[in-house]
């Protein structure tokens, strides 16, 4: 059975920085993609950024040039370090991995959230 267990969420004022942890466990045979996506009240969920097993990442408009994802391939993590935080990235933050299983087709796998909330 599969887990992401994430890490790193909290309080922090408009500026300061976070830096968020998942860690996926269980048996699988491989790691295709993790990734960070949040959710604000009364809003939709949102890609907030996406790394590949490869080292490719992808992020949303507004975080550019602010949040940075990195992974640990050899301990099943991901990292999403956050900088210059404004009061707008105040949200819940999920962990998202795409995981191959030892038997059949890769599947969506999703953290239980961790509260960001950047005061002004």
């Amino acid at each position: 059975q599969v887990q992401l267990v994430e890490s790193g969420g909290g309080l922090v004022q408009a500026g300061g920085s976070l830096r968020l942890s998942c860690a996926a466990s269980g048996t699988f045979f491989s790691i295709r993609a993790m990734g960070w996506y949040r959710q604000a009240p009364g809003k939709q969920r949102e890609l907030v950024a996406t790394m590949t097993s490869d080292g490719r990442s992808n992020y949303v408009d507004s975080v550019k040039g602010r949040f940075t994802i990195s992974g640990d391939n050899a301990k099943n993590t991901v990292y999403l370090l956050m900088n210059s935080l404004k009061p707008e990235d105040t949200a819940v933050y999920y962990c998202n991995a795409e995981i191959r299983p030892l038997y059949g087709r890769s599947d969506d796998y999703w953290g239980q959230g961790t509260q960001v909330t950047v005061s002004s």
